[in-house]
């Protein structure tokens, strides 16, 4: 701790390393054409289940763990969302979602989001996406690491130890070819500010992501159900769509149906049956 006159106390400690790779990758998505889309969803009946299934097992189930069940298979559905460029004549279109989420971890004292990759979040169950999350949360980590893949590990320690210009170069060599970049950080990233704080409103991520979410807080307020008036329980979202590789209809159209699946509790309606697997 330092003091200098009309300054008071300061002071200065090593940036966390676990932080290079991600501003690396935010680089990345300035020019691209995102749209963006502030939009409000009826979970009350998905938070309902949730709620009932932790009062009848005593098991917790993430709302993001749903979340991510949803937004897997609407873009299941609807896969121009999460495409992506090519070369500059092409597009590919991927069958499996890969959803990258950020996951906090304590580092040598600091808090540091670290990314991690739900792979192909569209085949599994919210169970299985709870219990991957879950497991993430928990994993021990010493340095910089992309949580769930041990096999990074080394090469994102000599990559944070290269010169900016060097990382930069390397990356755009890399994100050339769409299938490198689904295998580093997936087609799909939410991020979710919900997570670490109640607060309500609609966050705007950056992102180099084809697709991506950023997730607000839940609020309560009045909503119409059969021509009655209850209270209902809202979740803000932002959504970041690259319009270098969708339109506005299919966009719209992932959008109703995201809202539909989140409408009808889909993935919730067995729960129970998930907790023997």
């Amino acid at each position: 701790m330092k003091k200098t006159d009309n300054i008071g106390h300061y002071e200065i400690s090593e940036f966390p390393k676990v932080r290079i790779p991600t501003l690396d990758f935010l680089s990345l998505g300035d020019k691209r054409h995102y749209v963006k889309g502030l939009i409000e969803f009826d979970v009350t009946d998905g938070r309902n289940k949730i709620r009932e299934h932790e009062k009848n097992t005593s098991e917790k189930i993430s709302f993001t763990a749903w979340l991510l069940k949803c937004i897997g298979q609407a873009a299941s559905e609807f896969k121009e969302v999460h495409s992506m460029m090519k070369g500059k004549n092409k597009i590919i279109t991927f069958e499996d979602v890969d959803i990258s989420i950020t996951v906090e971890k304590t580092v040598k004292g600091v808090k540091s989001p670290m990314p991690l990759v739900i792979r192909k979040t569209n085949n599994k169950t919210v169970k299985q996406i709870n219990d991957e999350i879950r497991k993430a949360q928990s994993e021990e980590v010493s340095e910089v690491a992309v949580l769930g893949n041990h096999s990074m590990k080394e090469d994102l320690e000599s990559y944070v130890s290269l010169p900016r210009s060097i990382r930069m170069s390397m990356l755009k060599r890399k994100f050339k070819d769409p299938i490198k970049v689904k295998q580093i950080m997936g087609t799909i990233i939410v991020t979710s500010v919900g997570m670490f704080a109640k607060l309500h409103g609609w966050p705007i991520p950056t992102t180099a992501h084809p697709l991506a979410f950023g997730v607000g807080g839940i609020t309560k307020k009045p909503g119409v159900i059969k021509d009655k008036v209850e209270i209902r329980e809202y979740l803000a979202m932002t959504v970041l769509f690259n319009h270098d590789v969708v339109d506005g209809a299919p966009a719209t159209r992932f959008i109703s149906r995201l809202g539909e699946l989140l409408e009808e509790t889909f993935g919730l309606l067995n729960l129970e049956s998930f907790i023997f697997f």
